[in-house]
């Protein structure tokens, strides 16, 4: 054989070789298979905390504590739960479609068992010191909160005040602020349930349309139950109130679906970064110009479409922090004390502040002395608990292969 036909013989054995070795071509999943996150690409795209959010919850709790001390500043402060139900709405569910992109399911348990952990045993602390206040000091505006502190550990301060229809009864007034972190326990139970039948049942799209679908309910049961003799049960009632929540989780699935180089996430970055300053603006004047909760001042409208008005305000500020954490409202709501505090003490803030207020009250603490000693205590109060209660738990019980999660990224709002 001449040298030429030995070559083009072993040219050819390489080829052949090559082809062998070079696997098959493997097709693309369909949208609701098992890879390409499952018909969520991004799910798992999330780099962690958004320092943004975390500044953004320190100024809802302050407004909530400013509103509760001295509500002709800030009449419509109430607007500070709005913000929080959003954004537990957002983490909640990005988290949960997280977990589903990278290994198919969620692990109800375990995320009950976070949620209790990070809520529960604070709470429980805070309703303990209540109940002992109550029972072992003449303390006007304690008296009988051992029954509320029985109410706000079952999380259910929200239903027995949504079956008051004219004032609030006596029986939960001393932890009257737990009625949100009800409404959100009760989100936590049904949401995730919901959300992994649809994961498994429905495609992506599909997912999308159940969720916002899921938003309007809302708006139009509040509108068939409005008469002002229900304002109590629109306020507190976990499926009038669901929206809220649902408005975060819709933007979350929303960023999880699209892909980092789709042009529609570049186009939601741009127009959220436009509507933030708007969004904040309208939030501030709401806080600053709409009674919402007193009682000679119920609004029809804001008991209707009002609500969902303040959740898509609010999700319009997430997506823009999430998104442009470069523009100025990122870097506004990003200085290091209030992020650190949001990250650490909103949910100490938000227990305490309300038992704060009212026990320096029955104490002689009164004008304008209260609004500062108020907020010194709550942030005193909140720091013991994050160091005694909350951190040590989180340092017993690590979340294990898993992206951390957030240690308070679902801190129920700091509630009326």
């Amino acid at each position: 054989m001449s040298t030429l036909q030995r070559s083009t013989a072993d040219e050819a054995t390489r080829r052949s070789a090559v082809v062998r070795a070079t696997p098959p071509p493997v097709p693309s999943p369909p949208e609701g298979g098992s890879g390409g996150g499952r018909g969520f690409p991004s799910a798992r795209r999330g780099g962690g905390r958004v320092a943004g959010l975390d500044g953004l919850r320190t100024v809802a709790v302050v407004l909530v504590i400013v509103y509760h001390v001295e509500p002709d500043l800030v009449p419509g402060g109430s607007v500070g739960v709005d913000v929080f139900f959003t954004i537990s709405g957002f983490v909640i569910t990005r988290l949960l479609v997280a977990e589903y992109a990278r290994t198919g399911r969620i692990r109800l348990w375990s995320f009950y068992r976070r949620r209790w952990l990070r809520l529960m045993p604070a709470l429980l602390v805070m309703c303990a010191v209540a109940a002992l206040l109550s029972a072992r000091f003449a303390l006007p505006l304690f008296d009988g909160a051992w029954a509320a502190a029985v109410l706000a550990a079952g999380s259910v301060v929200n239903l027995v005040r949504a079956a008051d229809p004219g004032t609030y009864s006596d029986l939960t007034a001393p932890l009257g602020h737990t009625w949100s972190l009800g409404v959100e326990e009760q989100f936590y139970l049904a949401w995730p349930l919901l959300l992994l039948v649809l994961l498994r049942h429905a495609t992506a799209r599909a997912v999308l349309g159940g969720a916002a679908v899921l938003c309007v309910l809302p708006v139009l049961w509040r509108t068939v139950l409005w008469d002002p003799a229900a304002a109590h049960r629109i306020y507190n009632g976990p499926d009038t109130r669901a929206d809220q929540l649902l408005v975060g989780a819709l933007l979350a699935l929303v960023l999880a679906r699209l892909r980092a180089e789709d042009p529609r996430l570049a186009l939601l970055r741009r127009w959220a970064g436009r509507l933030c300053p708007l969004a904040l603006t309208l939030l501030a004047l709401i806080a600053w110009q709409i009674p919402i909760t007193e009682t000679n001042r119920w609004n029809p409208l804001w008991y209707t479409v009002g609500f969902l008005a303040a959740a898509v305000l609010s999700a319009c500020v997430v997506a823009a922090l999430e998104l442009c954490p470069r523009a100025w409202p990122s870097r506004l709501l990003s200085p290091a004390v209030p992020v650190w505090v949001g990250r650490n003490l909103s949910y100490g803030m938000y227990l305490w502040h309300y038992p704060v207020i009212r026990l320096l009250s029955d104490l002689g603490v009164h004008g304008g002395r209260l609004l500062a000693a108020g907020l010194a205590a709550t942030l005193a109060a909140a720091l013991a608990s994050y160091v005694l209660v909350e951190r040590p738990l989180l340092r017993h019980h690590p979340v294990r292969g898993r992206r951390p999660e957030p240690a308070v990224a679902a801190a129920g709002p700091p509630a009326l």
